[in-house]
């Protein structure tokens, strides 16, 4: 039976990022002559048989998601399980969101999505909207997505009008989660886990720039974790 790969969020065939996924995954999967499914689920269809379906998440862009709390569970046993685990936009977002909460104990971590006033709030709405953008990033020498790219900067497209709150850089950065990408003025972009098969977040959307003839290397790297 095919790999499976969980594509967690509310379908829209009228949202770009979503179109960009399904065909993102088509050029990686004829890159590689592999046939990895990409199958649609939303968030108020997650229970705790996910993972016997599929072998991987991708938590994919369109939040606000219609169930915070399942889509945060999927991300945190993907993590504690060693189960591939990638998330663009919106899913980078969670990811964060996930590892404030569970990991470094901000229980009420909070995205401005959902409640902007939180107390704790870890995701909040950027100063400039990116949607549309294209901006220059910059990687960590040594870090997984440098190996990915095979270089240390790029040119990413965004879809997305919140990020992390500059005042919660610092608790964020105290723990394993490495921020190994980030824009001309030092905004977080990228972030990953050590000693993870893949676990990788970006807030950029890297399925939007690919095509039949250059796949892109991180949506390759991550059908590729499945293997």
């Amino acid at each position: 039976m095919p790999k499976q790969i969980a594509l967690i969020g509310e379908y829209n065939p009228d949202f770009p990022p979503h179109v960009a996924t399904d065909r993102a995954i088509a050029d990686a999967n004829a890159s590689r002559n592999t046939d990895i499914q990409g199958i649609w689920v939303s968030t108020a269809a997650i229970d705790a048989t996910l993972f016997q379906t599929f072998d991987a998440i991708w938590v994919a862009p369109g939040s606000p998601y219609k169930n915070l709390d399942n889509t945060l569970w999927a991300i945190r046993y993907a993590r504690e399980h060693k189960i591939p685990c990638f998330g663009t936009c919106g899913g980078f977002q969670h990811m964060i969101l996930e590892y404030a909460r569970n990991v470094l104990g901000f229980e009420a971590a909070q995205h401005a999505e959902y409640d902007p006033y939180a107390s704790d709030l870890f995701i909040a709405q950027l100063d400039c909207s990116l949607v549309g953008r294209e901006l220059e990033l910059e990687f960590i020498p040594g870090s997984q997505i440098a190996a990915i790219y095979g270089q240390t900067t790029a040119i990413e497209q965004y879809y997305c009008n919140f990020g992390v709150n500059p005042d919660y850089v610092t608790p964020l950065q105290s723990g394993e989660l490495n921020v190994t990408g980030s824009d001309a003025e030092g905004e977080i972009r990228v972030i990953e886990l050590p000693n993870h098969p893949f676990f990788i977040g970006t807030l950029f959307v890297p399925q939007a720039r690919s095509t039949p003839e250059n796949p892109h290397p991180i949506v390759t790297a991550f059908l590729a974790s499945l293997m």
